[in-house]
């Protein structure tokens, strides 16, 4: 990016800026997890799995969908990394990832909405 002229100058030097741009790849990864979170039920599903870890049965009670429909929600969510899963016997438990990306993403849904974390 550091070789773009700009066609016009408005006073700002915008050009160092230009330089530490990000590659259109890194907006990529913004724009899937943008994609994925827009979806309400898929949000609903990552807000309940910030605050708890939960199979497949229990979530499909709480959200008021079929365990088919909530198990490929988990699937993108999963393939997103925004939440992680474990095994224990037959049963599958899914919980919020804990990385940055998941911790934020909890924490605006929660401002953008004005609701509050249950307390634990």
């Amino acid at each position: 990016m550091s070789n773009i002229i700009l066609p016009h100058d408005h006073g700002q030097s915008i050009e160092k800026e230009l330089e530490q741009m990000p590659s259109p790849d890194d907006f990529q990864v913004v724009a899937d997890i943008f994609r994925l979170l827009g979806d309400r039920n898929r949000v609903r599903i990552f807000w309940l799995l910030c605050h708890c870890e939960e199979c497949v049965l229990n979530l499909s009670s709480m959200v008021g969908m079929s365990s088919p429909a909530v198990s490929h929600h988990l699937k993108q969510l999963r393939a997103s990394r925004l939440i992680v899963s474990r095994r224990e016997g037959k049963e599958v438990y899914y919980r919020a990832a804990d990385t940055e990306t998941a911790q934020f993403l909890h924490h605006a849904i929660e401002q953008t909405v004005k609701i509050t974390c249950p307390t634990r």
